[in-house]
């Protein structure tokens, strides 16, 4: 079935998404990335190092869960068609890729918009990063092919300067107390 698909539209059949041919992808620095911090749910888009747009995402569940690593967009599909064995949902209402794919170079993943806005914070995809249409729609416009993807799934320093966790205090080592200095503190006096 994927290869008369495949045939039929003239392209490739990747996981669940259908997408074209594209051009190699260009291995020179973009100025754009996107960093992703699974323990969050958020996406970050930057322009030359700087946060341009946080946005609230679904991760992958317990089961598929999303990847994690650097890759690169190396597709743009607006109103993207899904493809699962037995079943090809058109674009439109019922499609859970919503209105916009972005690919990513690990085959059958990619950051797209979804039918069930309501899982957006929660770990309800089958491993893609999920947006709300209207975030996904605003990242589509920014982001091109060739822009890197960092996918974080463990909070480090990059993630915590990111999305604004606070650094954990540096304990300073306190003079050591004598047991007499503790009796002394918690004595309690008597009538």
């Amino acid at each position: 079935m994927r290869q008369d698909l495949s045939r039929r539209f003239g392209g490739l059949l990747l996981g669940l998404a259908f997408v074209t041919p594209t051009v190699a992808q260009d291995e020179t620095a973009s100025p754009r990335q996107i960093v992703v911090s699974l323990p969050d749910r958020k996406l970050a888009l930057l322009e030359e190092g700087r946060i341009v747009k946080v946005y609230a995402v679904a991760i992958g569940a317990l089961s598929t869960p999303s990847p994690t690593g650097k890759f690169r967009i190396v597709h743009r599909i607006h109103k993207p068609t899904y493809y699962t064995p037995g079943k090809v949902i058109q674009p439109g209402k019922a499609n859970p890729l919503g209105t916009r794919w972005l690919g990513l170079s690990l085959k059958s993943f990619g950051i797209h918009g979804t039918n069930a806005p309501s899982s957006i914070g929660k770990n309800l995809s089958h491993g893609c990063i999920r947006l709300r249409n209207r975030d996904v729609e605003d990242l589509f416009e920014r982001a091109a092919i060739g822009d890197s993807v960092e996918i974080h799934g463990e909070i480090n320093e990059r993630v915590a300067q990111l999305f604004g966790h606070p650094q954990e205090p540096v304990e300073k080592p306190q003079p050591e107390q004598s047991v007499a200095t503790i009796n002394v503190a918690l004595a309690i006096p008597t009538k």
